[in-house]
């Protein structure tokens, strides 16, 4: 697909299966191989015939998978490509619906067979629980719900990926926006808000019509499953066996009673360093000595250069891996317009190689991103010799603290960018960054709770239980003249819309890389060495064990959430006593 950044990649393994040049887009070409699999179980007379069917199973999926990936990285790339789309769409309305029965009859075919009982427990523990539940999951009539909600997904992401504002005689993303926030002219910041604020809100209705469709599809798809409401729905979805909604309310709970009173802590700083009398949404990311904004780089090849200069520095595996992606061109990294909004990490599932999207502007954050994802791309990596394709995917909140964790191990080496005293306050911003991310993490994830407990809400309750969550999470900002935009806030995080439910694994995997960069500060090379172990692991393990290997505990409770924020307070103080940048 030459809209791609990267060209044709071969298997990571040679294909024993699926037929060199399949049209992975055509299901009367795909439908076969599924049949010949189906026949196939009841053939598997020995353990070691059983594990091949499993094999050859996962090399389809990671076939089309990778299709898939293509399809939408392409689309993401090029939001204003009309066979982008189409091509991405024709893969969600034709062949995802005619995939999930064909999965769900293979699960189904080994659950039954007589020979999964002998499967090593070790090797196949985690792998027989993800499939019991796929089964359990599975109703034919929401495949056609499924197709419906990816198809309002992609609305949302169209809308959000074509806003632009005129700017000084300029066209600019709303992205590209980003950046004057930053800029020491308070009016020039207040300016720029407004006028990307009301280019959203001009948007409202259209973005409470989404999540509308979004509720309803949603409830309707949980409640043919068998269960009371989307909120168990989707924790069961999502593989949650280890914790459940009253853990995240707890953990709710932890974040109101351990992190705000840092997190206002902080604000009252900022307000006293701005010389402010109150501080307006315009002043939470202006450096609050009103410095110039820091600059880290020219264009994303600097980016890319510097990023490969601290991964030198930190391992030659490291260093290695993200050398091969900037070769192979598994990177796209700058803003354009009609660019879909946000970064991810998208594996190539049958490459098994990762690709990195983002939307650089030259701000501080966006290292803070490239690290981000570059450590969901050392995960990818870390585990590409697994051969099940189950086990190349980790729970996300793991997955999480691989990309958290590479973002404070990365920031020890700022000085790529920075001369000293700009270190001092890229790292002041980053560590506020992560106290800061705390309360919206919860507002988020309590928003989802509350969402999809009240499914017949009016937009006049959903706006209130919105507003309480912001009283109660959101510090000490002055919103007034602003409450349109206050109460529209969730429109620009996309996880409410295309990932439902998927936003406090933030939290839980803030708390593992913090662990892990305490952990650093004691023993660099152990810290290190017991990360990349924890990754080497893919999603073989449950998620406790994950974190023990990584040297973490899987606790998210106030016990574990009280000497964390503390650590993190006291570098702040450390940082905040060493001499200012000019």
């Amino acid at each position: 697909m030459s809209l791609l950044p990267f060209g044709d990649l071969p298997p990571h393994r040679p294909r024993r299966f699926v037929p060199t040049g399949l049209a992975l887009g055509n299901w009367e070409a795909v439908s076969p191989l599924f049949d010949q699999l189906d026949a196939r179980a009841s053939g598997c007379d020995t353990v070691e015939s059983l594990e091949r069917w499993l094999l050859d199973a996962g090399e389809l999926s990671s076939a089309l998978d990778e299709e898939r990936a293509r399809r939408y990285i392409a689309k993401t790339c090029h939001t204003d490509d009309a066979e982008a789309e189409k091509a991405y769409l024709q893969f969600v309305e034709v062949i995802d619906p005619a995939l999930k029965p064909r999965q769900f009859s293979l699960a189904e075919r080994f659950l039954n067979h007589p020979l999964r009982s002998r499967l090593p427990k070790d090797r196949y523990e985690v792998f027989d629980r993800a499939t019991a539940l796929q089964v359990e999951l599975y109703r034919p009539e929401n495949i056609p719900l499924e197709t419906e909600e990816a198809k309002v997904g992609n609305e949302y992401n169209k809308l959000s990926g074509s806003l632009t504002v005129p700017f000084r005689g300029e066209e600019k993303t709303l992205v590209a926006m980003g950046r004057y926030q930053e800029e020491p002219d308070r009016a020039l910041r207040e300016e720029a808000w407004r006028l990307v604020a009301a280019r959203r809100v001009r948007e409202a209705d259209r973005f409470d019509g989404f999540l509308d469709e979004l509720i309803r599809l949603r409830d309707r798809i949980a409640r043919n499953a068998g269960f009371p409401d989307y909120v168990a729905y989707a924790y069961r979805m999502r593989g949650r066996f280890d914790y459940g909604p009253a853990d995240c309310l707890r953990f709710h709970e932890a974040i109101e009673t351990e992190v705000m009173p840092v997190f206002r802590r902080l604000q009252a700083q900022r307000r006293r360093k701005l010389g402010v009398d109150r501080l307006r949404p315009w002043d939470t990311q202006v450096d609050p000595l009103n410095r110039p904004p820091l600059r880290p780089f020219a264009d994303s090849a600097g980016m890319e250069s510097g990023v490969q200069t601290v991964f030198d520095r930190m391992d030659p595996r490291l260093a290695a891996g993200f050398r091969d992606m900037r070769q192979k061109r598994l990177l796209d990294l700058d803003n354009r317009k009609g660019k879909a909004p946000g970064g991810y990490q998208y594996t190539l599932s049958e490459a098994r190689l990762p690709f990195i999207f983002m939307n650089s502007v030259g701000l501080q954050r966006d290292l803070e991103t490239i690290l981000h994802e570059a450590g969901h791309a050392f995960h990818a990596l870390a585990c590409r010799d697994e051969d099940l394709p189950a086990y190349r995917e980790a729970p996300i909140e793991f997955c999480e603290v691989a990309s958290m964790a590479m973002e404070l191990l990365g920031a020890e080496h700022l000085d790529v960018f920075y001369p000293p005293g700009d270190v001092v306050r890229a790292r002041t911003v980053h560590l506020e960054g992560v106290i800061g991310v705390f309360p919206w993490i919860a507002t988020v994830d309590a928003f989802q709770h509350w969402l999809y407990t009240h499914p017949g809400h009016s937009r006049d309750e959903r706006r209130a239980a919105w507003l309480s969550l912001m009283d109660r999470f959101g510090g000490d900002i002055d919103w007034s003249g602003c409450e349109d935009a206050r109460a529209n806030l969730w429109h620009k995080q996309l996880h409410i819309f295309l990932y439902p439910f998927y936003y406090v694994e933030y939290g839980i995997a803030q708390l593992g890389a913090l662990q892990v960069w305490v952990n650093a500060q004691r023993d660099p090379a152990k810290a290190l060495a017991d990360y990349q172990a924890g990754l080497a692991l893919g999603g073989s393990r449950p998620l406790p064990e994950l974190f023990a290997r990584a040297g973490c505990r899987f606790d998210f409770g106030r016990d574990t959430v009280r000497p964390l924020v503390a650590r993190v307070s006291e570098a702040l103080d450390r940082l905040a006593a060493l001499p200012p940048a000019a």
